[in-house]
């Protein structure tokens, strides 16, 4: 297969397609949003950043989590309402840096990256889905293969990444093999099966603040070790690994985006389902999170981090106050809250490659839709087999390097856009518009440039980032230059392609 065999038009493409069917809701899509962003995050990743601060100062990653969050919630509020179609940041990359022009090759670069970022963040809650599996049969926890992989790169320097093969390794591919089955289905029927998983979310939930709210210890909570509010280089660094893995607890509030072109109303519900959600989860992750802290010591919490095992904190939490029994049973429900966040994530994510290709800009086998089913099959298969590479990968590797690449290709970039979209395109129709404009946009470009730069040891996965970024644009030159598109098309050609598309609006 030549690189050139992606696609052909863009109109070729949509005009052969069936429509994608808008069956999604109001509150499907908060469903939706919050199982993505719960998943099974907060309750492996308590421990991680704990560890990260030394202590449960790591509250203020949490907090300060929110805050960006909420920043960058406005900016795909007004992108995801002003083009509510399927594909989330594919297609905003490419209104804002212009279609026919560097925003073909920034949004090829956002699908390229995503072919990597998107397996990572699905194969996260599949490790997390059994490393719960773990507490219920500890035999699972034996290793049978462990190694180091490591590659040097001219300039980009040395990346490594461990490979392990586990019993829980098995767990969590056969967890996102299922998802893909569930998957494999109509829109009106996957919306429905959201919302009994969305059940179970909040009945874990619950169940675990109101059981630390009646057995809580503010003095265990609250115990900070001396020097915990020190603003030190240390203090630093620490809130900037805290707020990575916040960062990573928190995202999948704009997953609606990815699904716009099946969402009723998007002007009005996609705004609200994103800022609804991080609201509502920023409530959630505090109200646990303290209740945890209030049963669990924070120097248990750390041995755990310091092992990348036993990190089902859950279950201890339960166990500590009800006995084993209620161990077992919240550890059932915590895995039936990661597998509905794998769930959540494998549907919004198939999206992408699909709209991408739709428009000629990825390999056209990603535009096919189910011949009757009308979803993209392909997309959903192929981003679940990768998944399924990555659980292979420790979880608080996994999570860096997803952090890290997904900020870099795509939310900076983004965060920029939406204000040049503003200065290029003022007439634009904005059925929602970002509060306090441009502050939210400048202050979540910040935060994410914090997050990069302030841990230690921050150029590790900003090596694996730039060497996607490297390959990737290597791939779209050549596939430009075979197709004479965007920097190689000529300005003749440009012209009569401008010109039939404004036939097409016609």
């Amino acid at each position: 297969m030549s690189i050139a065999e992606p696609g052909s038009s863009s109109g070729d493409h949509r005009e052969n397609s069936p429509p994608l069917v808008r069956a999604v809701g109001l509150g499907s899509a908060t469903a939706l949003n919050m199982i993505d962003m719960i998943g099974v995050g907060p309750f492996i990743t308590i421990p991680l950043i704990v560890s990260a601060m030394g202590g449960p100062q790591a509250m203020l990653g949490w907090i300060l989590g929110a805050v960006f969050a909420l920043c960058d919630g406005l900016v795909w509020a007004e992108l995801g309402a002003a083009m509510p179609g399927s594909g989330g940041s594919y297609r905003y990359l490419s209104e804002i840096y212009g279609r026919n022009g560097l925003g073909r090759f920034v949004s090829f670069l956002f699908v390229w990256q995503l072919s990597f970022s998107a397996p990572l963040s699905i194969a996260s809650g599949c490790i997390g889905f059994a490393q719960y599996a773990v507490y219920l049969w500890p035999a699972l926890e034996r290793t049978y293969l462990s190694h180091d992989l490591r590659v040097t790169i001219p300039v980009l320097g040395t990346m490594q990444a461990n490979v392990a093969v586990t019993g829980a390794s098995f767990i969590a591919i056969a967890a996102c093999l299922a998802a893909v089955v569930l998957l494999y289905r109509g829109i009106a029927k996957i919306a429905r099966i959201s919302a009994w998983l969305w059940v179970g979310v909040l009945g874990t939930i619950a169940w675990i603040i109101v059981s630390g709210a009646l057995h809580f210890d503010a003095a265990r909570a609250f115990r900070f070790p001396p020097g915990a509010f020190a603003l030190s280089g240390g203090f630093f660094s620490g809130l900037g690994a805290a707020m990575l893995i916040a960062t990573y607890d928190y995202w999948g509030y704009y997953n609606v985006c990815f699904i716009g072109g099946e969402v009723k109303n998007p002007g009005r519900t996609i705004p609200r389902a994103l800022l609804l959600s991080i609201v509502l989860v920023a409530a959630i992750y505090l109200a646990m999170n303290i209740s945890i802290l209030g049963v669990v010591p924070w120097q248990e919490l750390n041995q755990a981090a310091a092992g990348n095992s036993r990190l089902y904190v859950a279950s201890f939490f339960i166990e500590k106050v009800y006995g084993h029994w209620a161990g077992y049973l919240v550890t059932a429900l915590v895995m039936w809250t990661a597998f509905a966040s794998v769930f959540a994530l494998l549907l919004g994510y198939s999206r992408v490659p699909y709209a991408a290709a739709l428009d000629g800009n990825y390999f056209r086998a990603f535009a096919r839709l189910h011949p009757r089913l009308r979803f993209p099959h392909v997309s959903l298969l192929s981003l679940g087999v990768v998944a399924a590479c990555f659980c292979l990968l420790r979880l608080a590797d996994v999570i860096a390097a997803l952090v890290v690449i997904r900020i870099l290709l795509q939310f900076l970039v983004q965060a920029i856009g939406v204000i040049v979209l503003r200065v290029r395109s003022p007439e634009m129709v904005r059925p929602f518009r970002m509060w306090l404009f441009p502050l939210p946009a400048l202050l979540a470009i910040g935060g994410f440039l914090f997050i990069l730069l302030a841990r230690q040891n921050f150029m590790r996965e900003i090596r694996y980032a730039l060497a996607i970024l490297l390959i990737g644009t290597c791939i779209y030159v050549l596939r430009a230059w075979q197709r004479r598109e965007w920097p190689f098309a000529n300005r003749t050609a440009s012209l009569s392609h401008l010109g039939h598309r404004g036939e097409d609006k016609k």
